[in-house]
């Protein structure tokens, strides 16, 4: 580090350079502005600079320890001693002036949101642009600042259970605070998996050609995989069957039976399928009072968890595999659970019943304000 002292800096290109000192409160919003890690990098930056000014520090020094050109220490230097905080902000930046006006701005949004084109059911960037007289790259700036994205569409289902308040605060209670002694399991099952075998060889990835695939297949058959999420460690009880009846449920509760130990209580979390309520299941949950049932409300599988791990699994077994046959796709389904109770990793519920229904009775008000 250099052993000459701020004058002795300056004095080389003519000038002296300023002193900094700083007042209490402006020491305190430049430490602010300088721990920044993700946002504003450019403003910590010279927060520093000016920071590490007000010590004393050379500017070849500052330079050297903040890894920037002199050039840059100096120009933060002078514009805080010229204009304190307000001189680290940027300026306006010169441009030509917007051309689009307020009024064709406002005509734009209103028009996607509240029309359809003739030929369509939504506009796109050059079909609005040609209704409109202007760009289709306008369209696009508009969208983007608005965050109108007519091309998206999503689906969603309200759900009419009577008791839907009841049972959400009844499995988020468990979700958030589980029973002692006890052990959550999400419970449900993936029905009519497919084993499908392409018609003709798979070509895998090489450099600059994705993986490719014939577009038509064949059916080998079908299996389910029955499965318990315990909500707590991550870990997965399962097991396919080639069929889907109240039968096999219970084979599978006789294996979820034996897996927990004997001085546990088991909750259930559960949907409301036909074979989850039979007579005969029904008589086997009497006979095991440790077994505590919640079902959650029906068009609602969202709560339950298991769905979430059934849909990792979908995405990384089903979407791509190919299966020769019904055996290769359980086979697959052991192994992956397997791999799964490995390294287990449980989701983390973080909404509470509260927020949840809160959510969803905005979602009421704005569907009930669309229909009318």
């Amino acid at each position: 580090m250099s052993s000459y002292d701020a004058e002795d800096d300056m004095a080389q290109k003519g000038f002296k350079a300023p002193q900094i000192r700083l007042s209490p409160s402006e020491r305190r919003r430049l430490e602010s502005w300088s721990r920044r890690r993700k946002t504003a990098q450019a403003l910590a930056m010279r927060a520093r600079v000016v920071l590490e000014a007000a010590k004393g520090t050379t500017n070849v020094a500052i330079a050297e320890k903040l890894g920037v050109s002199r050039g840059t220490v100096t120009c933060w230097r002078k514009r805080f001693a010229k204009a304190r905080l307000d001189g680290l902000l940027d300026e306006p930046r010169p441009g030509a002036p917007r051309r689009v006006s307020d009024e064709e701005v406002e005509r734009i949004v209103t028009m996607t949101l509240e029309s359809k084109p003739k030929d369509a059911t939504h506009w796109s960037t050059r079909s609005l642009a040609a209704e409109c007289g202007l760009s289709h790259m306008t369209i696009a700036r508009v969208w983007r600042a608005f965050g109108l994205q007519p091309h998206r569409s999503e689906t969603f289902k309200l759900s009419k259970d009577p008791l839907f308040v009841e049972k959400v605060r009844d499995i988020v209670g468990l979700y958030m605070n589980p029973p002692d002694r006890a052990l959550v399991l999400c419970v449900d099952e993936k029905s009519q998996m497919q084993a499908l075998d392409r018609t003709q060889p798979l070509l895998p990835m090489r450099p600059g050609q994705a993986e490719r695939k014939s577009h038509d297949y064949v059916r080998h058959g079908t299996t389910s995989l029955f499965a318990a999420l315990d909500i707590a460690t991550g870990e997965v009880i399962g097991e396919c069957h080639r069929r889907h009846r109240a039968q096999e449920f219970k084979k599978f509760l006789n294996t979820v039976d034996a897996a927990v130990p004997d001085e546990l209580d088991v909750h259930l979390v559960l949907d409301n399928y036909g074979t989850h309520k039979t007579p005969a299941i029904r008589r086997w949950f009497a006979r095991r009072p440790r077994f505590h049932l919640h079902f959650t409300p029906t068009s609602a599988s969202w709560l339950n968890q298991v769905e979430r791990w059934f849909a990792e699994f979908t995405r990384k077994q089903i979407q791509r595999g190919v299966h020769r046959s019904v055996r290769e796709l359980e086979t697959v389904a052991k192994a992956y659970i397997e791999s799964n109770n490995e390294d287990p990793k449980p989701f983390v519920w973080t909404k509470s019943a509260d927020q949840i229904l809160e959510s969803v009775r905005r979602f009421c008000l704005r569907t009930s304000v669309t229909r009318h």
